[in-house]
């Protein structure tokens, strides 16, 4: 019972346009959707893909998938992406589909010390079938049984397409970094009625870390995989959407080829509604050469939903980096000091 429970709420949130976008434990995996100013960040062309499959103990599943390419232009200190992401929840096969363009600029500050701009612009579908739902009105409370009509109006396939449209802003030296990016910048109406009114709320998010360098001064290369890396980040992740909010604190040790993080999910401060503690992350992750990573990660559930044994999270990271057209001053030093997954 208290699986269906779970699901009939995620799900009507949904329709109401209250419930938060996909989420991805491995964020720095899919930087263009953390903030399309890290649209060319690498100063590589990188082609990702992300995976993520949320509470499998559950009858009914919430996967959600994404999908990037960037570029950085060199001699126009710009970057370039193309993003696409998708989420379904099966109860109502309602999905959310987009596809979107970013472009980032690229300031020097100082020595190594930049600030870039980034915007996006997206197409966004979100589409649903309520023909298999079930909801309280039509419950017989006496026998159980079920009727035919719920007095909902709701069509049984429903669609409604809009655009969107993001921004951020990060800074970064050699050892540090420091972004916000804000999205749903208009608060599109997503509603499935004609005639009503159901904002998609503005995301934001401030995520940030330090990195510190264990290798005693050994040289690295991202583009030729050279061995001797040796790096430990901390770093942060904090978004408020709605009525939501949540804090991401982790590590991530680097130790080429190999790397391990752990994050911490939740809030832990105090306050009229007490701490929400949500989940632990564990994440490996390795470079195969050649430009290839491919990261794991499992999301360990602390909070009530532990009991309902909804199986954690799943996820998986697949990205390619490599040098393409004019790539004058390409294979240098990174200028991004940020996590890998």
């Amino acid at each position: 019972m208290k699986k269906v429970v779970i699901i009939l709420v995620l799900v009507l949130l949904g329709i109401q346009g209250f419930a938060q976008d996909a989420q991805y434990s491995q964020f720095y995996a899919a930087p263009l959707y953390l903030n399309p100013a890290m649209a060319g960040s690498t100063e590589m062309t990188q082609i990702g893909v992300n995976y993520r499959n949320q509470w499998p103990g559950l009858d009914q599943s919430i996967t959600s998938y994404s999908a990037f390419a960037d570029h950085y232009i060199f001699s126009a200190n710009s970057g370039i992406g193309l993003i696409f992401n998708r989420s379904e929840q099966s109860m109502a096969n309602l999905s959310v589909s987009e596809i979107g363009l970013a472009y980032s600029y690229r300031a020097r500050l100082g020595f190594r010390s930049f600030l870039r701009f980034g915007g996006q612009v997206s197409y966004m579908d979100r589409d649903a079938y309520f023909g298999n739902m079930i909801f309280g009105s039509q419950i017989d409370d006496a026998s159980g049984s079920i009727g035919d009509f719920s007095g909902e109006n709701l069509g049984q396939d429903m669609r409604h397409q809009f655009a969107d449209y993001s921004f951020g802003v990060l800074y970064n030296n050699e050892h540090a970094w420091f972004g916000i990016s804000a999205h749903h910048i208009t608060q599109p109406n997503i509603s499935f009625l004609e005639g009503e009114f159901s904002e998609l709320p503005m995301k934001l998010s401030a995520h940030g870390g330090v990195k510190f360098d264990l290798s005693g001064g050994a040289f690295r290369s991202y583009y030729n995989q050279n061995s001797g890396v040796r790096e430990l980040a901390l770093a942060f992740n904090y978004k408020n959407q709605g009525p939501f909010q949540q804090l991401d604190l982790g590590a991530q040790l680097n130790i080429q080829p190999l790397v391990l993080g752990l994050w911490y999910r939740g809030l832990p401060i105090s306050d009229e509604m007490g701490t929400n503690h949500e989940s632990i992350v564990s994440l490996v992750g390795i470079s195969l050469g050649g430009g290839l990573s491919v990261g794991y990660s499992y999301d360990y559930v602390v909070s009530s939903l532990a009991s309902a044994n909804v199986g954690g999270a799943h996820e998986i990271s697949i990205r390619y980096s490599f040098l393409a057209g004019d790539s004058a001053g390409g294979g240098r030093k990174t200028s991004m000091p940020c996590f890998k997954y």
